[in-house]
């Protein structure tokens, strides 16, 4: 996968996230685990959320990361200062 761009997250498959917005079939604030990362250019991903539904082409203006998610970023970020 390619270097994110600043205003990219950079996730796995397997991080936790939770919509930052109202989907299809998924509210704001549902958390879901990333099963697909792709992108050259525009990193996005597919997400399965708790009730069953995947979403595909989601990327930072649709979630953000949660849990241990968010931490690892975290520390990636202020490592790269």
């Amino acid at each position: 996968m390619a270097f994110p761009h600043p205003d990219q997250i950079n996730l796995k498959i397997g991080d936790v996230v939770a919509t930052t917005v109202d989907l299809a079939d998924v509210p704001a604030g549902s958390e879901g685990k990333v099963i697909l990362a792709n992108g050259f250019n525009w990193l996005r991903y597919r997400v399965r959320f708790a009730n069953g539904v995947e979403i595909a082409d989601l990327d930072q203006r649709h979630m953000k990361p949660i849990g241990k998610t968010a931490r690892r970023l975290a520390k990636i970020a202020k490592r790269n200062k």
